[in-house]
């Protein structure tokens, strides 16, 4: 008589005490479910999102909240509604409302907004930014001249422009940069320009096409720590930003650069970047701010960094040369970047 087959047990697939235990020692955070621990109740429906390419609204699990120094003003009044209507009337794309700045109310309502050229996607997927990947659409050879336009109508005494990666152009989008450049100095002669550009993959004749337009302060942004470049930047190179940085420097620009911290990274390796950055490109300007997760399929904050420490952060910076560093949790790339190159010592690039 064959005997029946026995029944699998009950918890058949199910871990036992002892092996969660195991797995515990080895990765002590909390297995599955929130990257960072939710102050209320989640909402779990997450069938929409899909990283940095969304049609409809991204449903949010809520996040942990921030700390009392992380406020920041909501957009509204008379000068962001006066900006946003020159924006919206010339179909321009800004990085703060693509990358979601936190400062956008506050630098809207003083009439101040970084422009962002080469359209709205970007070839790169770094695990930072909220700026939409994918396959970008033709080039717009008409965005050169609408930029200058509508910042003839700003009137404003500094102006930061900044753009997406456009890997597939053969010169990464360079042409259009210069151009951009040019047209923005002639429709606006009392304006100073400063831009905030990709690496354009190392390519020196780019480099040199952008460089030969002449900005009054260019900048490229090391963005984090040589250790954490690989998830952060994955296509980028923590040297060939010190090399393009180096580049802009030898062409006899204004140099700046930025990064961000509570993404990873250690203290000691940020006074390192700090060294690396002043030894390769004797660059001008730094900015430090806080890294903020935009949605839930980012990279997760690993820290909220202090105002002493960026007090602290400021100090080191100055002390190995930097002329300009501005450092805090709410500072971003172009935050502040009129006050900062007014903050130049004469002959410098100094604004008059």
């Amino acid at each position: 008589m064959v005997s029946p087959t026995p029944e699998p047990p009950a918890n058949k697939g199910i871990p036992s005490p002892d092996a969660i235990t195991r797995t515990l020692a080895r990765h002590p955070r909390p297995l599955g479910g929130d990257t960072q621990r939710a102050t209320g109740a989640p909402r779990l429906e997450l069938s929409s999102q899909v990283l940095n390419n969304r049609e409809a609204p991204v449903h949010h699990l809520r996040i942990q909240r921030k700390p009392e120094w992380l406020r920041a003003r909501v957009p509204g009044g008379e000068g962001y509604e006066r900006l946003k209507s020159i924006i919206d009337e010339h179909k321009l794309h800004t990085v703060c409302q693509e990358a979601s700045c936190p400062n956008m109310g506050e630098c809207w309502g003083r009439g101040t907004a970084t422009i962002m050229i080469l359209g709205d996607t970007c070839t790169r997927a770094c695990g930072f930014c909220n700026i939409k990947t994918g396959k970008p659409a033709s080039l717009d050879r008409d965005e050169p001249r609408r930029v200058a336009a509508s910042l003839a109508l700003m009137k404003l005494k500094h102006v930061v422009i900044t753009s997406v990666n456009r890997d597939e152009l053969s010169d990464g989008g360079a042409a259009i940069w210069a151009e951009t450049v040019h047209r923005v100095h002639e429709a606006c002669p009392s304006m100073s320009v400063e831009i905030l550009v990709g690496d354009f993959q190392g390519d020196a004749a780019a480099l040199e096409t952008v460089c030969a337009s002449r900005p009054e302060i260019i900048a490229h942004n090391m963005e984090t720590v040589r250790r954490m470049h690989g998830a952060v930047r994955p296509q980028a190179k923590y040297q060939r930003s010190l090399e393009v940085l180096t580049h802009f420097k030898k062409s006899g620009l204004v140099t700046k650069t930025g990064i961000m911290v509570g993404i990873g990274e250690h203290d000691e390796e940020v006074l390192e970047l700090l060294s690396d950055v002043r030894a390769a490109s004797d660059a001008d300007i730094i900015t430090i701010g806080q890294y903020l997760q935009p949605t839930r399929n980012h990279l997760p904050i690993d820290r909220w960094v202090h105002p002493d420490q960026f007090a602290m952060f400021r100090r080191e910076a100055l002390t190995r040369g930097f002329k300009v560093c501005e450092s805090g949790p709410l500072v971003r790339s172009s935050y502040h970047a009129e006050e900062q190159a007014s903050r130049m010592p004469s002959g410098d690039g100094a604004m008059s």
